[in-house]
């Protein structure tokens, strides 16, 4: 599974671990996704979303369809 939310578009981003000597290693900061499953009542049918936090709250403030029509403006594929 790709680390990106299918809403906000969060996508992993990159950077260095310092250490107490100051010595750089690269790391990565990973969005928090989860996978969830919402009842879509225009279709008839649940909908399984990859999402992160942020957009799990989203969709609870903005409601599962116009979440998911903001999915589609963006070119994704429910």
């Amino acid at each position: 599974m790709s680390a990106h939310c299918q809403l906000t578009g969060a996508r992993p981003r990159f950077g260095n671990t310092i250490s107490h000597s100051h010595r750089r290693t690269s790391r990565r900061f990973d969005p928090n996704i989860q996978r969830k499953r919402y009842w879509l009542p225009s279709e008839g049918r649940y909908v399984r979303l990859t999402l992160s936090a942020k957009a799990i709250k989203t969709v609870d403030s903005i409601g599962v369809e116009a979440a998911v029509a903001r999915i589609r403006a963006r070119g994704g594929k429910i």
